[in-house]
């Protein structure tokens, strides 16, 4: 005798894979076909199928089934996919955004390299500080401490934190002059 569809349901809700692997091989290969009027890519319409199984077993506990279970194998697999749809659009977008602005925000390896070996540069010169003027240096740029709660924190005047925090560009310049230029570095230092 075949089991009903809500003998097949019930034994999934309750954790029986092999009722499961039975419902994945009879309808695995309809719902691979189907997915592909969507998604013109074998690989993405498999994903996307197998996908959805992975889901249905995860939530098989709470699923609410008002259809046949093969009407709802389908309208989750077109659901998927029209979702994997508008991600593709979306990202085709940015990407066309990407090359229209010119905005690339990933690096390249020279770029990645470069600010690496800038941020190690720029670490040891803050480590060559004197002590008082590392101290005010890292609290306003790092810790964005205002100038008065430098003063605070260190025990000093509001004055000797300008004069330590002048007095540690000065070096930090002269330190790092033969890495970017001036101007450059200039700006890099007076901006948090």
């Amino acid at each position: 005798m075949q089991p009903t569809e809500e003998d097949v349901l019930a034994a999934i809700r309750q954790g029986n894979e092999r009722v499961f692997e039975t419902v994945f091989r009879l309808h695995y290969a309809p719902l691979c076909r189907y997915a592909r009027q969507f998604l013109p890519d074998a690989d993405d319409a498999e994903e996307e199928v197998q996908a959805m199984f992975l889901a249905f077993w995860e939530k098989r506990e709470g699923l609410l089934i008002t259809t046949s279970l093969k009407s709802y194998l389908f309208r989750a697999v077109h659901n998927r996919c029209l979702n994997r749809i508008k991600h593709l659009a979306i990202r085709d977008e940015h990407r066309q955004h990407t090359l229209y602005t010119g905005d690339t925000t990933a690096e390249s390896p020279v770029q990645a390299l470069l600010g690496d070996e800038l941020s190690d540069r720029i670490q040891t010169a803050i480590q060559k500080l004197p002590e008082q003027c590392r101290l005010a240096f890292t609290l306003s740029r790092f810790d964005e401490l205002k100038y008065q709660e430098i003063a605070d924190q260190l025990g000093i005047s509001v004055k000797t934190v300008e004069n330590q925090i002048g007095k540690a560009l000065r070096i930090l310049r002269t330190e790092l002059s033969d890495y970017l230029p001036l101007a450059l570095l200039t700006w890099l230092l007076s901006h948090p």
